[in-house]
């Protein structure tokens, strides 16, 4: 594949413990034309870290995190390291931020933050303006912040926030560029999310419109493979999880914190999941991109982790093939 995709990306589908995997990884996926590589909150080797290490081994890749912890950086250390990922990888870069779940938040600030909403939209501005070279004069709620950073030249780097509600959704049309969702079908995105940030910029009194983007689990059906298996692999802790169950239920996806193995049945079922033929899933797909997604970013996970890394790069390649013709 030569050209580069547009709308189509994938994601390092693990924490990184070393980097050669990853590199294998990246440098695979960049032949094949995708148009970014992400990587999630790593607690084994610094998200970070990683990135710049990669950068220097890959250059010229279009990175970006699916998403940084904000309990673990100051809204300056985030806009130090953005930048210097934009700067070392020499590719546009997109920092995107979460605040976590409510048990780690709490294991390291003492008790979880009273108003996320707030937090994250404080982050974010700062984030943002830091990236645009302006000096802050800033006390918050949650962050003080008195300085601008040191110049040094780089590639634009645009800021997200994960989006799971509508709450998270205006927020992001208030304060960031980038939507990054997760495991959130199709429908919610156009019905709830889409508005919800559209309600944002208005309220904001903004001229531009964030985008989205949107990682899609997938997995080809073939002989042999236990399709619940790696659906568990992928998503069973967020299939424990109260705020990932309450989205998916609001999406009318029938999921219980208490019962994640039904859960995995019912990603499964409503293709939240996407899986079946190379064209099945190029289907799903191409619902996200119907629905107003503007980055679809392919996660391979679940056959990762459980048939190892040639069968995961199997799967993507074949359907990064199958949506290349769309793209």
């Amino acid at each position: 594949m030569s050209t580069t995709m547009n709308h189509i990306s994938t994601i390092f589908p693990i924490q990184p413990d070393s980097l050669d995997p990853m590199v294998e990884f990246g440098t695979f996926a960049r032949d094949l034309g995708v148009r970014r590589i992400w990587l999630g909150q790593s607690l084994r080797i610094e998200t970070h870290q990683a990135l710049a290490a990669f950068a220097a081994r890959v250059p010229g890749v279009s990175l970006g995190t699916s998403v940084a912890l904000t309990m673990l950086r100051h809204p300056y250390q985030a806009a130090v390291e953005a930048r210097s990922i934009s700067a070392l990888s020499g590719a546009p870069y997109v920092a995107g931020f979460g605040p976590g779940a409510r048990n780690f938040q709490a294991s390291l600030l003492g008790q979880p933050y009273e108003r996320p909403l707030k937090m994250v939209a404080e982050y974010a501005t700062l984030v943002r303006k830091l990236l645009d070279s302006e000096v802050l004069s800033h006390q918050g709620d949650y962050f003080t912040a008195t300085t601008g950073m040191l110049h040094v030249p780089a590639p634009a780097a645009e800021v997200g926030l994960g989006v799971l509600r509508p709450g998270m959704a205006r927020t992001v049309g208030e304060v960031a560029d980038v939507a990054i969702t997760w495991l959130t079908p199709h429908w919610y995105i156009a019905d709830q999310l889409i508005p919800a940030i559209g309600e944002g910029v208005r309220r904001a009194g903004r001229t531009d419109t964030p985008r989205v983007a949107s990682v899609v689990h997938a997995a080809v059906t073939r002989p042999g493979r236990n399709l619940r298996r790696i659906v568990f692999a992928a998503a069973g802790p967020h299939l424990t999880s109260e705020h990932y169950t309450d989205m998916l239920r609001r999406a009318g996806v029938e999921v219980s914190a208490s019962d994640p193995l039904k859960g995995a049945e019912e990603l499964l079922r409503r293709e939240v999941f996407a899986s079946g033929t190379v064209e099945d899933i190029a289907n799903v797909v191409r619902a996200h991109r119907e629905s107003g997604v503007d980055e679809v970013i392919i996660n391979v996970c679940g056959v990762y982790l459980t048939e190892g890394t040639q069968a995961g790069l199997r799967d993507l390649r074949e359907i990064l093939e199958a949506v290349a013709d769309d793209d």
